[in-house]
C-alpha cells in the first residue's frame, strides 16, 4: 500500500494541476492540519469534581491512543444555567496533528477506520464546506483500531477536521477524492 503523503506528490499534484491549470506545483491545495475533538460537558456538568477528573482522565487517555498525541484539555469560556456550566470547567479535549502525525492518522482514518464503522456508505459531500475543509463525526470512538472494545468502560463521540488551502470547495472535494477518502457521487 502506498502512502498517503507519496501519493499527494506523486499522483494528486499532476492531476489537480491538469484539472485546474495550475502552473505551479506549489500552488496545489494540499491539507494543512487535522484537528480531532472530543466535547463531554454534558457528561461531566453535574458530576463532583472527582469524578470529573476520572472521567476527562479517560477521554485524554483514549484520545491520545487515537491520535498519537497527547490532546490538550479546553475550558468553558462561560457559564450556562441551563445547562449546569461553570465558568472554567474542562468540557472538551482537541489534538492538532501536522506532518508526518497527520499523515499517519489519515492513513488509519481512511484504510482502517471508516470502513470499520457501522453502516457506512461513504462521506456525504455536504460534509466539505466552503473553504475546501472536511468535516467528518463520529458516534464511537470504538472505530479505531487502537482502541480495544473490551476494555473500554465509557463510548464518546469524536468530530475530526481536516483542513486544506483550498481557496473553494470544489478544489477542496477534488483533492479529497483524489487522495482517496470515500465520498460518495451525487445521483
Amino acid at each position: 500500500m502506498q502512502k498517503l503523503n507519496e501519493k499527494y506528490k506523486k499522483e494528486v499534484i499532476k492531476a489537480m494541476m491538469e484539472k485546474f491549470g495550475y502552473k505551479n506545483p506549489m500552488a496545489v491545495p494540499h491539507i494543512t492540519k487535522v484537528t480531532v475533538n472530543s466535547s463531554f460537558g454534558k457528561e461531566v456538568a453535574t458530576k463532583t469534581s472527582g469524578e470529573r477528573d476520572k472521567f476527562s482522565k479517560l477521554i485524554v487517555q483514549d484520545l491520545a491512543l487515537i491520535a498519537g498525541q497527547a490532546p490538550k484539555l479546553v475550558a468553558s469560556k462561560k457559564s450556562i444555567a441551563g445547562f449546569k456550566l461553570r465558568e472554567g470547567l474542562e468540557i472538551a479535549a482537541m489534538v492538532t496533528l501536522r506532518k508526518k502525525r497527520m499523515w499517519d492518522f489519515l492513513e488509519r482514518l481512511i484504510y482502517l477506520s471508516l470502513p470499520k464503522s457501522r453502516d457506512f456508505q461513504g462521506i456525504s459531500q455536504a460534509a466539505v464546506d466552503g473553504g475546501g475543509n472536511l468535516n467528518i463525526g463520529f458516534r464511537e470512538h470504538i472505530n479505531f483500531p487502537e482502541i480495544f472494545t473490551e476494555k473500554e468502560k465509557t463510548i464518546f463521540g469524536l468530530q475530526i477536521t481536516v483542513s486544506t488551502n483550498a481557496k473553494n470547495r470544489e478544489k477542496g472535494m477534488e483533492l479529497f477524492k483524489l487522495m482517496g477518502f470515500p465520498i460518495k457521487e451525487t445521483k
